[in-house]
């Protein structure tokens, strides 16, 4: 089936193919680039997650240990003035050696200031009504609580609070330590991070409150963000799933971000880095956008090309194949050139020229196998007298109707041969042919040329006849030549002329 189909469709097919390459393996290496692109962008943002995460989570433990000494040395010694005393030095110097902490404070059971490490006592202030007061009150757990980002009472400034419960020796409340730490601390780091135009870093705790977001809003510290994608996506995960990255619809902005979260390792918080996702494909976008239009250029120049090539060898293949036509008509006329060469154009049959050439052959042939070789010499009694009769019109006609009567009658072997020896002779070449089987052919030809009762008042028989000498030879080298079954032929036609006409008669 593909040898039939022709050059110029497996050349399109070809041209077709390549175009189709290019264009598909520019697709394939532009959504490979789009994948390493997110990917690489994916592990930027978990490292930056990671980082963010490491730090909050140190910041906090500093505080915290802090914390948990002061409840040790108030728990042990007492609140009496020289235990307070210590205690106060002890909070200014780790104020003095963290940058991160405003100030620890310690709250007896009603809220009021007991010692700060500020040093000052101010009773215009009272934290009872704090959201970490009333869950230290309310809740026997000792570990640390990071509280609700807030505007400090006495600073001014936004604070996370991070606190331990104090309690008597009977186990029961006895007030709060605290510790501020500045969200301008965290708001530094943060700030510190390359995001983008677009990107945006948080801290949260797990119950969905915003401590602090880059790029800072103070409105929106302290917000609740329950209803977010990146919220329901991380409170429904649990265990490891709670560290990922996913692309969220920002519940600030509308942004859809890639956000890498994860949880801090002490403490209920969550940390998320937060990349623009058009930022993220913006680069990649204009390389594609740039290579892609080269490569359609190239494309459309090769098709361009290609079609061109196409039609060039379409036009070669329409010049070969009306070659082929005018050599196949060339042969034709040839061939039909050839064989009016070879035969006589009143009779049909085989001329002079072409007899010569074949007598020669078979002559030849006989010689070499040792075969006999017969020829039957014809002549139309009478034609001359036919022709002043009847007109050589008429008498042309006679010729023709005894060439095809004799044409049907002669033998159709390879070699035989029927030839228009000259004016009214006709000669018959019978290869493998002895002298009764030649005589046989003379004789049924003679008389059905007879049965043809063409009139011919010119011939006493009335119609026209046929007297005809045959000859046989079985020709040998250096004996006979091609020329001797001719005159042997010639003159027995001679004898049986010679015997009253309308007979055979043998050499």
């Amino acid at each position: 089936m593909f040898k039939r189909l022709s050059i110029t469709f497996w050349a399109t097919v070809f041209v077709t193919v390549v175009c189709l390459s290019l264009v598909g393996v520019d697709v394939w290496r532009s959504l490979n680039a789009r994948s390493a692109q997110l990917l690489e962008k994916e592990r930027q943002g978990a490292n930056l997650a990671r980082a963010m995460a490491q730090q909050a989570d140190d910041t906090i433990k500093a505080a915290d240990i802090a914390l948990a000494d002061m409840v040790e040395r108030i728990e042990s010694d007492g609140q009496a003035a020289p235990a307070l005393a210590r205690v106060q030095r002890q909070m200014q110097a780790q104020v003095a050696n963290l940058p991160q902490l405003v100030g620890l404070f310690v709250y007896d059971d009603s809220g009021r200031w007991i010692v700060n490490s500020r040093g000052v006592l101010s009773q215009a202030y009272n934290n009872a009504d704090r959201e970490y007061f009333i869950y230290h009150r309310t809740h026997t757990e000792r570990g640390p609580h990071v509280g609700r980002p807030v505007v400090s009472r006495s600073s001014g400034k936004w604070i996370l609070p991070v606190s331990r419960r104090l309690n008597r020796a009977d186990g029961s409340f006895g007030g709060v330590v605290l510790a501020t730490l500045d969200i301008e601390y965290f708001r530094r780091f943060y700030e510190s991070f390359d995001l983008g135009a677009r990107g945006a870093v948080a801290l949260l705790s797990n119950d969905g409150t915003l401590l602090l977001r880059q790029p800072f809003d103070s409105g929106r510290v302290g917000s609740s963000m329950r209803d977010s994608e990146l919220f329901r996506h991380y409170a429904e995960a649990s265990g490891a799933a709670r560290t990922g990255s996913a692309f969220f619809r920002s519940f600030h902005d509308d942004e859809v971000r890639l956000n890498s979260f994860r949880p801090l390792a002490h403490y209920p918080l969550f940390v998320t880095a937060a990349l623009s996702r058009e930022e993220m494909l913006e680069n990649w976008r204009r390389d594609t956008f740039t290579r892609s239009i080269g490569v359609v250029v190239l494309a459309a120049l090769l098709g361009f090309f290609g079609k061109r090539l196409v039609d060039q060898i379409k036009l070669r293949a329409q010049a070969e194949a009306e070659l082929r036509l005018a050599r196949d008509a060339l042969e034709s006329a040839n061939h039909t050139l050839a064989r009016q060469a070879m035969s006589d154009g009143l009779t049909g049959l085989a001329n002079r020229r072409q007899f010569d050439v074949t007598l020669g052959n078979e002559f030849s042939r006989a010689m070499r196998h040792a075969d006999t070789l017969a020829f039957i010499m014809i002549d139309v009694d009478y034609f001359k007298q036919y022709n002043d009769l009847y007109g050589h019109s008429a008498g042309d006609e006679v010729l023709r109707a005894v060439s095809k009567l004799i044409r049907a009658l002669t033998p159709k072997r390879p070699g035989d041969l029927t030839a228009r020896y000259g004016g009214e002779e006709v000669g018959i070449l019978l290869p493998h042919t002895d002298l009764a089987g030649a005589q046989a052919v003379a004789e049924r030809i003679r008389a059905a040329v007879q049965d043809l009762q063409m009139a011919h008042h010119g011939s006493p028989f009335g119609v026209v006849t046929l007297s005809a000498g045959v000859a046989t030879l079985a020709p040998q080298r250096g004996v006979h030549v091609a020329g001797m079954l001719v005159e042997a032929a010639d003159k027995a036609l001679y004898v049986a002329k010679s015997a009253g006409r309308n007979q055979v008669s043998l050499a």
